[in-house]
């Protein structure tokens, strides 16, 4: 794959953990915490993987907000990732006790919004195209 206009390239030595990153003109490091065996010079795969999802919500909800000209002044959200045991949960579909990967979000707005501007935003929030991408069924192949 040639490195064009919508290519992400991360590069990495074979000693350590921390990855080069260029999107574009836009360069940042990936690493892992010391805990863990990196320098921490950077956000880890799992920190890039939730900024993506929370950036990518906060603007589709700004942007709804924009559209129907609603008082939103701020979006602020929070995420974490973790594992949980399948049979744990109560939600998931699945016939054996695999881990799956769960990923909790808290989003707050501020600003006049009545309850049903609120409550649409909060439901705009999970239909983000990363949100899609991330429940999808995702097909990685290599390319050469």
């Amino acid at each position: 794959m040639a490195e064009t206009e919508g290519v992400v390239v991360v590069r990495g030595g074979a000693k350590g953990f921390v990855q080069e990153v260029t999107a574009g003109r836009h360069h940042l490091v990936a690493d892992e915490p010391v805990a863990s065996g990196g320098t921490d010079r950077g956000p880890g795969p799992y920190d890039l993987l939730l900024a993506a999802l929370g950036s990518c919500m906060s603007m589709t909800i700004a942007l709804y907000a924009r559209r129907k000209q609603w008082p939103l002044d701020n979006v602020v959200i929070r995420l974490r990732h973790s594992r949980v045991y399948a049979k744990d949960c109560e939600d998931c579909v699945v016939r054996d006790d695999t881990r799956l990967d769960r990923i909790e979000t808290a989003v707050e707005l501020s600003g006049p919004l009545t309850a049903e501007q609120h409550g649409k935003l909060m439901e705009v929030a999970h239909k983000c195209p990363v949100h899609r991408t991330l429940t999808s069924q995702i097909d990685i192949h290599e390319v050469t």
